[in-house]
């Protein structure tokens, strides 16, 4: 069959090993000091390595290859012990735990380093820029989601509150990233996972309708329709609509 997968130019790979990091699937290792596709069935052909790529040196093309298979990447994955990349969590999916109905959150500090326990986040997973996410990841199924451009937690002072509170969290930037990367990774977290709804929190500036736009094609590009909802944060912090 012919899909989209990824090449790589050895002549531009300096063997940093930052696309093996980044990929999910596992379809890239280094190999005598370079980075090699070792299976087109571990390549979703989505290109989560790209943007990890500092010398340009992998693209998306189409040509003839072998279909992606979920059931081998699971394989895989099951066959190896999981690393932290560069020794960073960065892209490691975790579900943040919260603390229960009972526990009081409004204690007094011991140390004037600790986070305020009357406003305390809300975050449930991690990573949470869109690149970073990996589709598959087990705190998506059967949630709420988050699409926030990036700005909006800066602008509005209860962001935490009042839109991570209950939902997943998935931030961007429309004007900074590609749009169209954007629709395939959220067409296929809502092809893969039971997302029960979707609102996007975007400021008032022109460049950030890419992020609703986006949502918007991935819902019709996966045939999946949920139920949406849509805030503008105006630039003095205060909610448009």
């Amino acid at each position: 069959m012919k899909r989209k997968i990824i090449k790589i130019n050895e002549d531009k790979c300096n063997g940093c090993g930052l696309c093996a990091d980044a990929c999910h699937e596992g379809a890239i290792e280094l190999v005598d000091g370079k980075a090699r596709l070792v299976s087109d069935k571990y390549c979703d052909g989505l290109g989560d390595c790209l943007p990890a790529c500092p010398t340009g040196a992998i693209d998306i093309i189409k040509r003839e290859a072998e279909a992606y298979d979920e059931e081998a990447v699971k394989a895989k994955k099951d066959g190896v012990q999981q690393k932290l990349p560069c020794g960073c969590p960065g892209t490691l999916s975790q579900r943040i735990e919260k603390p229960g109905k009972g526990h009081n959150m409004c204690k007094p500090k011991e140390t004037k380093h600790q986070p305020d326990p009357c406003t305390s986040s809300e975050l449930v997973n991690w990573p949470v820029q869109l690149k970073l996410v990996n589709p598959g990841a087990e705190y998506l199924e059967n949630s709420n989601l988050l699409v926030a451009a990036d700005c909006t937690a800066f602008a509005y002072a209860g962001f935490h509150r009042d839109f991570i509170k209950g939902h997943v969290t998935l931030v961007g930037c429309p004007k900074l990233d590609d749009n169209d990367y954007y629709t395939e990774k959220l067409a296929e977290i809502l092809a893969r996972n039971n997302i029960k709804s979707i609102t996007v929190v975007i400021m008032e500036v022109p460049c950030c309708g890419g992020m609703k736009k986006a949502v918007r094609d991935a819902m019709l590009k996966s045939q999946t329709i949920v139920p949406y909802n849509e805030v503008i944060i105006g630039i003095n912090g205060e909610i448009k609509i």
